[in-house]
């Protein structure tokens, strides 16, 4: 859901992002499928299909949107082939493939939250 650009969220929200570096990083990848992007991606380029395929129950609309949206940010790159058809392929940026560690943490932090939350 997008917040109005003349709403006091709006401000709150930029005021925080110019402030506090971790809260930006946090809105950049926030969403349902960011990082389920940037996981698939963790490995090395992907064309459009296989993109789609390793990413359960995100539709082709979702995925394109999102992909032009990490495009805008610098943290995909989209590389098109003058073929007929056409072959398009994705991979993370060099500032991209810096969350890749992250992405490691926060697996271990999730399985760490999920054994807690269950009681073991």
């Amino acid at each position: 859901m997008s917040i109005k650009e003349s709403s006091t969220n709006h401000e709150n929200k930029k005021g925080l992002e110019l402030s506090c570096s971790e809260i930006y990083a946090v809105n950049l990848i926030s969403g349902r499928w960011i990082l389920s992007i940037c996981y698939s991606l963790k490995t090395g380029k992907l064309r459009f299909s296989e993109l789609r395929n390793s990413i359960p129950n995100i539709s082709e609309r979702m995925l394109t949107m999102q992909l032009k949206k990490m495009e805008e940010e610098k943290l995909v790159l989209k590389k098109v082939y003058a073929e007929v058809p056409p072959r398009v392929e994705y991979e993370l940026t060099e500032i991209g493939q810096q969350l890749i560690p992250v992405l490691d943490q926060l697996e271990i932090w999730g399985e760490d939250h999920k054994k807690i939350k269950k009681g073991l």
